[in-house]
């Protein structure tokens, strides 16, 4: 049977995410977001604000998180925080074209976009973006409310923390621990483990914010 799916946040992340959606046995129910002026997103009816989720709630609607995340998930997390308090049924997207091992898990509200890789026994958490092309290597674990970019590549073993941005054609090297609420930047190589909270860049990786 098909599943009804309902975008929360409109831009250039839920065009991305419309566009993965349409390869799987979703169907757009339309799209939430408080922006005014705009009635369609992609060809999907724009059906109102975040006072809108209630009533799809009652629908039997799943929902998705479409708001991108550029560091800060601060507002992909109250999305996620106000839909799991209407009693709302967090889908999980992975796109016909992605590679995800039988062994592997990956929690309610986590997309997983076009050609990425989730390889095996790896764990990733609730509300995360696997951007295209990312590379999740064997047994590891990605904490809720990740972003892990285009290209970029987390191998073997690594721990991520909650809330943890990793940038565009990052490396993250085998068996790294990576603390929450970290920022890696694009092209960065992490060869060693990042245990305190701040932004980080470079190769091999720096903190930057001090």
């Amino acid at each position: 049977m098909t599943k009804t799916i309902v975008l929360v946040g409109g831009g250039g992340h839920c065009k991305s995410c419309i566009d993965v959606i349409e390869t799987t046995d979703f169907k757009i129910g339309g799209i939430i977001d408080n922006k005014p002026g705009i009635d369609r997103l992609s060809g999907y009816e724009v059906i109102g604000g975040d006072d809108k989720i209630k009533e799809c709630v009652t629908r039997g609607s799943f929902f998705l998180v479409t708001v991108g995340q550029i560091k800060r998930p601060d507002i992909r997390v109250a999305l996620f925080e106000k839909i799991a308090e209407a009693l709302g049924k967090l889908a999980t997207v992975v796109a016909s074209s992605a590679i995800i091992s039988k062994s592997c898990s990956i929690e309610q509200g986590t997309i997983v976009m076009h050609q990425a890789v989730v390889n095996a026994s790896s764990k990733v958490g609730c509300n995360c973006i696997i951007n295209t092309k990312a590379l999740i290597e064997h047994d590891c674990i990605i904490g809720d409310h990740c972003h892990i970019s285009t290209s970029a590549v987390v191998n073997g073993n690594c721990s991520i923390g909650k809330k943890v941005f990793v940038g565009s054609n990052a490396v993250i090297t085998h068996g790294i621990r990576i603390a929450d609420d970290v920022v890696v930047g694009s092209g960065s190589v992490v060869i060693r483990d990042i245990l305190e909270k701040g932004i980080y860049a470079g190769n091999p990786v720096a903190r930057i914010d001090q």
